[in-house]
């Protein structure tokens, strides 16, 4: 992600996110579960909110409009990559990479 900007970076991030579950499915599902006050402060959800943040930035949205943006977008990735590990792209065309990069 280091020197990119706007959509790049978005984009980088989206990447960096759907391979993580690709490669690791067993630690992705554990990610999804809720954590107590202290785990989740010391997890790596604080240091990912705080990176897509930071590429919200450039957006020109204030703080609220950030919060909802990060839980919009985490949304959308985790939806997506969750589906598609289930196989509920595998019925049709085109291909899920194909709908990923459009």
């Amino acid at each position: 992600l280091a020197g990119r900007a706007g959509k790049d970076a978005l984009m980088a991030f989206a990447d960096a996110y759907r391979d993580y579950a690709a490669q690791h499915p067993g630690r992705f599902a554990a990610a999804q579960f809720r954590l107590d006050a202290e785990a989740a402060a010391a997890s790596a959800g604080v240091r990912h909110s705080q990176m897509m943040r930071a590429i919200l930035r450039g957006y020109d949205l204030d703080e609220l409009q950030q919060t909802h943006a990060v839980r919009l977008l985490g949304s959308v990735f985790s939806g997506y990559v969750g589906l598609e590990a289930a196989g509920g792209f595998s019925h049709s065309t085109p291909a899920s990479q194909e709908s990923w990069t459009e």
